[in-house]
């Protein structure tokens, strides 16, 4: 992640973190860790580290993923190794975040991690090679541990052995996206400037880094090396380009482009009679367009029309309520409504019977949480240490617990899952259908006669609900 520039350094690093530990991603943020630092404070500690040691602009840090083959693990496991990779890797110098995503089918996990380390303020640099060397044996290791497949770096090298170096040189320098890139610059520079000191300038100001020697070479942001100019083609080398410079500009480019010939397409269009409105629909849309007339006044004097606004986006909500419902009359309406009552009360049973669920599962899901915290001492445990004995009898005293209710830690998280994913529905489904029956109740409100009292309003609605229920069906 690149510097941003002097009004913000660590943008790119702060929308990372902002990214990787999103809840939705990662259960919540259960599935969220980090390494010397905490995990709500990641990125203003990374920012200090930096302010400490005299190194805020520049690369502001690093962003590795860890993509496990599909299907093939969980996003407890993934995380497990993801922690140990980080500890192994960048755990005694770099302060790193690091999480699973699982909204996917395919669980990978992402790590960032700052620059500058907290230890001795050095720059992590990447070196080639590096990923052959270090990175891809630790997470083989891990993976081999947990009985997951690998990625055989051997493997890799012979594969590369049959590519011609240049075509695998031009791939990873990515040449085939690079250049159409490169020219196009390089082009609009020559257009825009009056001489060869100019002509670099703007390059500059592009974000290139230039090497004048025996051949002008440029390099743009994110590609790893020097390209020559020339090697683009003959229109690119320096001679050729000091020549476009004097030559080239608007008017050049105009007389070079086609000017294509207007010429008449005659077609035939199927037209769809639009569905007419009913009384009620013409009513409130007639409502609904003397209000709009307000978009012609100041925007500078908003404030002397906010009410109008209000009663706008009020009647526009009435408006579409009524298509959408396809209501004609006043009879419809009070149908619709009644309706929408019992949907409201279903959904509100339906809650209730979810909650009710959950609480009955309250003790196993208390039991998973107090096996989540034990777990490192348990792992710790399992690696030989012992000092954490007492830790792993109450392991083993929940983990029987849950057995005995016939359930392992892994069905219970899956139930609260389960549970909460429920639960969010069908709250979701009753927002709705609130928000619904208030629009259609507002609505009748307005059809009642102003002589009426508000309380009496309520009263008169209830009734004419409770007739509409108790009429036969025909």
């Amino acid at each position: 992640m690149k510097d941003c520039g002097g009004h913000f350094h660590g943008k790119h690093l702060k929308r990372a973190l902002d990214y990787v530990m999103n809840p939705d991603k990662t259960q919540d943020g259960r599935l969220v860790g980090a390494i010397n630092c905490q995990v709500d404070t990641a990125f203003e500690q990374m920012k200090e580290t930096k302010r400490n040691f005299g190194k805020i602009d520049k690369r502001q840090g690093y962003h590795i993923i860890l993509s496990f083959k599909e299907n093939e693990v969980n996003p407890d496991t993934a995380f497990e190794i993801t922690q140990k990779f980080v500890e192994e890797y960048l755990g005694k110098s770099y302060e790193a975040v690091f999480v699973v995503h699982d909204n996917t089918a395919h669980v990978h996990s992402h790590i960032v991690f700052n620059s500058v380390s907290f230890v001795d303020g050095k720059k992590y640099r990447y070196e080639k090679g590096d990923w052959a060397k270090y990175i891809q044996p630790i997470t083989n290791r891990l993976c081999q541990e947990y009985g997951l497949s690998i990625i055989d770096v051997d493997d890799e090298k012979k594969e590369r052995q049959h590519e011609s170096y240049k075509e695998w040189s031009e791939y990873r320098e990515g040449n085939f996206v690079w250049s159409d890139m490169i020219k196009r610059d390089l082009d609009a520079c020559i257009l825009q400037a009056k001489d060869y000191e100019e002509f670099l300038e703007l390059l500059s100001e592009k974000g290139y880094q230039i090497k004048q020697g025996k051949h002008l070479a440029i390099k743009p942001q994110g590609m790893t090396r020097f390209r020559r100019c020339k090697s683009l083609g003959d229109m690119y080398c320096e001679e050729a380009i000091r020549d476009r410079i004097v030559k080239e500009d608007i008017a050049f480019y105009k007389s070079k482009q086609d000017i294509p010939k207007v010429s008449i397409v005659k077609c035939r269009v199927k037209r769809y009679r639009r569905a007419g409105l009913s009384g009620l629909q013409k009513k409130h849309y007639a409502k609904l367009y003397r209000v709009v007339k307000l978009k012609k006044r100041p925007y500078s004097q908003v404030w002397k029309y906010r009410e109008d606004i209000r009663k706008m986006h009020k009647l526009q909500e009435q408006y579409l309520f009524l298509a959408r419902h396809n209501i004609h009359s006043a009879e419809e309406l009070v149908g619709t409504i009644a309706s929408l009552t019992d949907k409201k009360k279903e959904t509100s049973a339906e809650k209730s019977r979810i909650y009710k669920a959950r609480e009955r599962s309250r003790e196993l899901f208390t039991a998973a949480d107090e096996m989540e915290n034990l777990k490192p001492a348990e792992q710790s445990y399992r690696l030989g240490d012992t000092f954490f004995e007492d830790e792993h009898r109450k392991w083993v005293a929940l983990e029987q617990e849950l057995q005995a209710q016939g359930y392992s830690l892994e069905e219970v998280q899956a139930l609260r899952r389960h549970y909460k994913e429920e639960y969010s529905e069908v709250c979701a489904k009753e927002k709705v259908v609130f928000r619904e029956l208030n629009t259609g109740k507002a609505i009748l409100n307005s059809m009642i006669p102003d002589s009426i009292s508000d309380g009496r309003k309520t009263e008169y609605n209830r009734e004419i609900i409770r007739d509409r229920k108790e009429q036969p069906v025909r």
